[in-house]
């Protein structure tokens, strides 16, 4: 007869919970050792050594099959829960060892949109890859993707800077407050990049070849601060057509400016690249082939 003693705190062997749980089900001692490829002798022996921990007989001879006693029936529910969380975190670090992170890398103007709904699509038919986006100004995606930090990058640039997998024209246009316009204003105010940002020289070279003086009234590293800088009225800006807003006034030949088309998007990868970074590159390749860029 066992005697209530208080139960010893060591952490249950996972195999010592199947093996009463399988008896539980089976009510069993030998369909349980068949079920589980061991002997009865090895399955009587573990349900033992549970009662043993914790104290209590859990299991006890009916007339015909073996049933759980009332100490039984609560270490069954608890053995239950604790071998089904294991079978999940097994199913969970399973599919973990088999995924893959593409870290990208793309300009501000580009996340969002078209861009989203191409990524979406992606993750869709590649379910296993977790993507990593990074967006900012290229030159510091750029830098990251020389340092390793990225696996694909989506960069605009002058053209023929760096070898691509592919490469599109990249338009621009320059832009002005719809309300509150300043492109005749002496000097002209522009709101640009910081200094080595995209087009900051080309918009500076395009007025002094207008003969026009010109400031930098503004300058963010924020597209989005780009933006909202020209609609409020602080100056004139070059961007791609796509980040014009309803804000916005486009300028071009009638104020007497030239079109810029000395930059092109390109996609760059290394050529060891893994086949899902070879993959989202083709999907990125499909979008900007689109018309609208």
């Amino acid at each position: 007869m066992h005697t209530s003693v208080k139960p010893n705190r060591a952490l249950f062997d996972l195999d010592l919970l199947r093996a009463i749980v399988v008896v539980a089900d089976c009510g069993s001692f030998t369909t349980a050792a068949a079920r589980l490829h061991s002997t009865q002798s090895t399955i009587s022996q573990k349900v033992r050594r549970l009662e043993e921990m914790v104290g209590h007989r859990l299991l006890v001879r009916g007339h015909r099959d073996v049933l759980p006693t009332d100490a039984g029936q609560t270490l069954l529910g608890y053995a239950r829960h604790m071998l089904a969380l294991n079978d999940q975190m097994l199913e969970a670090l399973a599919g973990a060892s088999v995924g893959v992170t593409v870290r990208l890398g793309v300009p501000e103007d580009f996340v969002g949109g078209r861009t989203t709904h191409a990524l979406s699509a992606f993750s869709r038919q590649y379910p296993q890859v977790k993507l990593e986006v990074t967006s900012g100004l290229c030159r510091d995606l750029s830098q990251a993707y020389d340092n390793g930090e990225l696996d694909l990058v989506l960069l605009k640039q002058r053209r023929n800077s760096r070898e691509g997998l592919a490469c599109w024209p990249e338009p621009l246009q320059w832009i002005d407050s719809l309300q509150l316009p300043t492109f005749e204003l002496d000097p002209v105010p522009l709101v640009t990049f910081p200094p080595r940002g995209l087009y900051r020289e080309d918009m500076i070279q395009a007025i002094e070849g207008m003969g026009r003086r010109w400031r930098i009234s503004f300058t963010s590293s924020s597209l989005s601060g780009i933006q909202a800088a020209v609609a409020n009225g602080m100056g004139v800006s070059l961007l791609p057509p796509r980040a014009a807003t309803a804000e916005h006034r486009v300028l071009g030949a009638a104020q007497g400016l030239l079109e810029v088309d000395s930059y092109e998007i390109v996609i760059v990868h290394r050529p060891s690249a893994d086949g899902m970074v070879k993959a989202l590159a083709d999907a990125l390749k499909q979008l900007l082939a689109g018309e609208g860029w």
